[in-house]
């Protein structure tokens, strides 16, 4: 049975290609609250000052959230553009039009999914250098 390319159907799947745009920017929105947080940890005097190669690895780090936020700027980017487009599926009456719009939610999803991925392993890798030099507290006498 063929699809019928009724503005109903259309509007649909507009709407769920933009809820699902819509979280992705919110899961975004978490990663920048995160992201603020590391970046306050990775400049603050926390850490042991005589942990060897302290000061490279926290430049490492931080050229490496630099990156990411870069990253995820450029995928917010593209969502805010994807979601403009949307639009456009709601006039489309074949499916190599629609195709084309899924096509590139797709490939916009791939962008997002890469993003988190890169931030979460980078996320560990600070945590678990951090942990062992953060600066003890001195116990109370």
């Amino acid at each position: 049975m063929k699809e019928s390319y009724t503005r109903r159907n259309q509007s649909k799947k507009a709407e769920e290609l933009h809820w699902e745009s819509q979280k992705w920017k919110s899961n975004l929105q978490f990663m920048e609250d995160e992201i603020m947080f590391i970046d306050h940890l990775l400049n603050s005097y926390v850490f042991q000052p005589n942990t060897p190669n302290l000061f490279e690895r926290l430049q490492d780090f931080q050229e490496r959230l630099k990156k990411v936020k870069s990253n995820k700027k450029e995928v917010r980017n593209g969502i805010s553009q994807h979601e403009s487009d949307l639009g456009g599926i709601i006039e489309c009456t074949t499916d190599i039009c629609d195709l084309a719009y899924y096509q590139k939610h797709d490939k916009l999803k791939a962008e997002v999914v890469n993003c988190t991925e890169i931030f979460k392993t980078l996320k560990s890798d600070i945590f678990n250098y951090a942990g062992g030099i953060l600066k003890k507290r001195k116990p109370l006498e």
